[in-house]
């Protein structure tokens, strides 16, 4: 019998596939994810004024929240937990969604001080990223982050319902 993409996945996930699988992309997420957490976190400290006075609490724990789960469910992988990754997952990639939707509604930030926090050298590597562009990256940012979290939740209710053996066409007559 030929099976689909998805149920190859599916059987891939519940055999237990190579958890450190996707490990380079993992490490490259964590350096990526936590040297950007680094430069908000020293445009917060020097007050360049990227972000504006409409970045609260709210706004912070959303931002750096999403940093933190970034950031932990790529260590799982590394570590190789990749199952465990997946199902943080399930309320991570919600809670991104919600954070970067209110993010974007609040818009806290002035793109035009992005650069201010980079050695002079690097600095044109992020000056062309202007407040629409911004927002238009966090837009599409936005629907990939809804695309896997409803993908993420069909993964994992169907690699349980493997595990335990009660897959949807057995439920089904025949």
């Amino acid at each position: 019998m030929h099976k689909n993409w998805f149920s190859e996945l599916i059987a891939k996930e519940v055999e237990g596939a190579d958890p450190h699988e996707d490990r380079g992309l993992s490490i490259a997420t964590v350096a990526v994810t936590v040297l950007a957490g680094s430069c908000f976190i020293a445009h917060q400290a020097a007050s360049t004024g990227f972000f504006t006075s409409a970045f609260g609490p709210a706004e912070a724990l959303l931002l750096y929240g999403t940093t933190l789960y970034v950031v932990a469910a790529s260590v799982l992988i590394i570590a190789g937990r990749k199952s465990l990754s997946r199902d943080l997952d399930l309320g991570g990639l919600p809670f991104s969604a919600v954070a970067i939707a209110w993010l974007l509604a609040v818009f806290p930030f002035d793109f035009a001080h992005l650069a201010d926090v980079l050695p002079g050298s690097t600095r044109f590597l992020v000056q062309w990223i202007s407040n629409d562009v911004a927002q238009v990256l966090m837009a599409l940012a936005l629907l990939v982050q809804l695309a896997l979290a409803a993908y993420s939740t069909v993964l994992r209710v169907a690699v349980y319902r493997a595990r335990s053996g009660s897959s949807p066409r057995a439920a089904r007559p025949a």
